[in-house]
């Protein structure tokens, strides 16, 4: 007999193995919190009925506060239907993993919420103190600045679409003050055969501009719009399809325009602060019941003339010029600002769930990161850093 030749695997090897998968990511279950807005004058939510129903059909809970969708004329009935729980308790609500609001939480509000949670809401950087970073701080919360995060194309999603609002309606609150109802010069937005149409000038080119420009050339208006950028305004022309007057701010120019204008629109934002264009005296030379609305109010104005005022009181008149300087244009339209925002939340949420949670979601999604000012407490974003003189660290090194 032949030497038996020895085997290299042992007999215990030579069994067939069960298959080795690579272990998919498990889905979390991800507990949601929306109090109700105690913001001065918001009435927005951030998610709609139908959203939230959305969500808990993938297996989230919603805590929600009695009213919190009350502004938006969202009933807590509707989202109770749609499986969230209506809390009559804001502690309770804060004390979800994640919390969403429009506006920055208040101080009081950040003592409810718990350590490690996870907070979506606006920043507004030029309307907070250095104790509203501390605070976040030492509960070391993780803050995601709706207002900061940008797409994969590099737009401000949510700023864009709340500056499409605000544009439009500028135009719409400027028809509404010209009535005789409000004591304007009676003049109707349009073009009526026989009658010269309505004069509207835009300072800014950027989105509210945009948006502005169509609702008032769609209302058959004569439209002309200022700004310093060629680049801006050559592309506002090809976006509208449509030729209007467009001009760089020149102070002689721009006085003539305003002269004869009927309704002038404030969109021109700046870096910290808005640049005052119009000076008082342009204001004065204007037509006795022409309407200002200065969209950018919420950064100073960029009418010399213009002082904050509120949705109670919207006008004052300086110089027979009615001025409308509400900061917060869209939360005068709830409804659609809150259906915008909510259709912007709605696709991370569903991706934070997908992918076994926030920590998961935020290492490969770019977007959240460029939104994100906290991570567990560490300071992640260089303007505020540098704006209230506070360490910083970079997002990448910690998510190695």
């Amino acid at each position: 007999m032949g030497k038996q030749m020895s085997s290299p695997f042992s007999i215990q090897e030579l069994i067939p193995q069960e298959e080795r998968l690579e272990i998919t990511k498990e889905k979390g279950a991800l507990v949601i919190g929306i109090p109700k807005e105690t913001h001065y004058q918001e009435r927005r939510v951030c998610l709609t009925p139908d959203a939230v129903a959305a969500l808990t059909a993938q297996g989230n809970e919603f805590v929600i506060e009695t009213g919190a969708g009350e502004g938006a004329n969202f009933s807590d009935s509707e989202y109770s239907e749609a499986g969230a729980k209506i809390s009559y308790d804001v502690k309770e609500v804060f004390g979800c993993h994640i919390i969403l609001k429009v506006e920055p939480p208040s101080l009081d509000e950040i003592k409810m919420i718990n350590p490690q949670s996870i907070l979506f809401s606006a920043l507004q950087l030029k309307t907070q103190t250095k104790k509203y970073f501390e605070a976040l701080a030492s509960k070391r919360i993780t803050a995601i600045a709706f207002d900061y995060i940008r797409d994969e194309h590099g737009i401000y999603s949510v700023v864009k679409a709340l500056s499409e609002i605000a544009g439009i309606a500028s135009i719409l609150i400027g028809a509404e003050i010209m009535s005789s109802v409000n004591k304007g010069n009676g003049l109707l937005m349009g073009n009526i055969s026989g009658v010269p149409p309505t004069d509207v000038v835009i300072l800014g080119a950027g989105t509210v501009g945009e948006f502005a420009a169509r609702s008032a050339i769609g209302l058959g208006a004569n439209v002309k719009v200022f700004d310093n950028s060629l680049t801006k305004l050559r592309s506002l022309q090809q976006r509208l399809g449509h030729p209007i007057y467009t001009s760089t701010i020149q102070p002689k120019t721009l006085q003539k325009a305003l002269m004869r204008c009927d309704i002038a629109i404030g969109a021109i934002r700046g870096q910290s602060r808005s640049p005052v264009i119009v000076t008082e005296s342009m204001v004065e030379n204007m037509k006795d019941g022409a309407v200002i609305v200065d969209v950018s109010i919420d950064r100073g104005g960029c009418f010399e003339t213009s002082e904050v005022t509120t949705h109670k009181n919207p006008t004052i008149q300086k110089h027979g010029v009615i001025h409308y300087c509400v900061p917060n244009i869209p939360s005068r339209y709830s409804r659609t600002a809150s259906v915008s925002i909510s259709n912007i939340f709605t696709p991370y949420l569903l991706n934070i769930a997908e992918e076994g949670g926030f920590e998961n979601a935020a290492r490969f999604d770019k977007s959240l990161q460029k939104g994100m000012y906290f991570y567990h407490g560490i300071l992640t974003n260089r303007t505020v850093a540098d704006w209230f003189n506070l360490p910083f660290r970079d997002i990448n090194l910690l998510f190695l």
